[in-house]
């Protein structure tokens, strides 16, 4: 893997998972590949280093690093389960920084979740300042955005009845209900759309069943709509196996809002949900007001100028001349 790879953000963001409540993570075997690990018993003794370090910094240590099982194909096919975890921005971070400083790739990724973590928890905190209606419009233009995209790649892949399609999703996350029995279930009128009459956790889990059909397809190489139907399927049982295993509420019992969102777009004049940004104007201005603070905050902790230009979006210039007046 080459410098100028490394040196990028993207590779980090293409090993990002995210979860049924629209919260990123990261598998720690995919990070251990990216961190050039080749065993993974000299990585976890990396990430009992971190576990020390959230210990100490008076984090939850089995919030941050979720103990998994992951399925792996042996060499004659058998499928057999090793240890792994779903790790936050900032597990990463603190395996980052518990890394070997002799690679290079551990130095971005120093940079990277440093910077992103300071980033992510501020962004956090203004979505849940949100409204639940402003919740609901945020999550449902995701569902649309997403839909987009899943039905464009499910297309390449072969999918020629696109309800058979959609309901093999709803049925893994629904246990087995299809788009019709949930119109029936929340007694809809004639027309209404089902995602416009779900609450933001019941969008949510649906924005990670969008988002995990839409990877997987991706990396499906045969073009078979069976196949596509089977996937979008398994990833909705997945994602209602990984509700239940929170204590989460399951997507068939959240509570159906009393407003649909078609009337509060009307209410608040709103003609499309594309145009609908004023969650992320919020978020966009208050990240700009951190900027300076997070930009003195990241050179006091002495990393790179050009990463920082990078993740911040100012210019080296800029940055130095902070660095001389503070």
């Amino acid at each position: 893997m080459n410098d100028k790879l490394l040196s990028s953000k993207a590779i980090f963001d293409s090993i990002k998972h995210i979860d049924e409540n629209g919260k990123e993570y990261w598998e720690a075997r995919e990070l251990q590949k990216v961190l050039e690990y080749t065993e993974w018993r000299n990585f976890e003794k990396v990430i009992d280093k971190a576990k020390k370090a959230c210990k100490t910094n008076n984090s939850n240590v089995s919030y941050q690093f979720v103990d998994i099982n992951k399925p792996i194909t042996g060499g004659k096919g058998n499928i057999q389960y090793v240890n792994d975890y779903k790790l936050s921005r900032y597990a990463c971070y603190l395996i980052a920084m518990n890394g070997d400083p002799r690679k290079k790739v551990i130095a971005e990724a120093q940079n990277y979740f440093a910077f992103q973590t300071r980033k992510q928890e501020l962004m956090e905190e203004e979505y849940n300042r949100l409204s639940e209606e402003d919740k609901r419009l945020y999550k449902r233009r995701q569902t649309k955005d997403g839909n987009k995209i899943l039905y464009g790649i499910a297309k390449r892949k072969g999918v020629k009845n696109f309800d058979k399609f959609t309901n093999a999703g709803y049925k893994g996350l629904y246990n087995g209900e299809t788009a019709d029995d949930i119109f029936k279930r929340k007694k809809l009128n004639y027309r209404e759309d089902i995602l416009d009459n779900m609450n933001s956790a019941e969008l949510g889990s649906n924005v990670f069943r969008i988002t995990e059909t839409e990877e997987l397809l991706n990396m499906q190489e045969e073009i078979s709509e069976e196949k596509a139907n089977e996937t979008h399927f398994r990833v909705g049982k997945v994602v209602r196996k990984a509700i239940k295993e929170l204590g989460g509420i399951m997507p068939e019992d959240q509570e159906t809002p009393k407003k649909s969102l078609k009337i509060i777009e009307k209410e608040r004049g709103i003609t499309s949900l594309n145009d609908i940004n004023f969650e992320e104007k919020l978020i966009e201005d208050k990240v700009k007001e951190k900027e300076l603070e997070i930009t003195i905050k990241m050179l006091k902790d002495k990393l790179d100028i050009e990463m920082i230009s990078k993740y911040t979006g100012l210019s080296k210039e800029e940055i130095k001349k902070i660095r001389k007046e503070k």
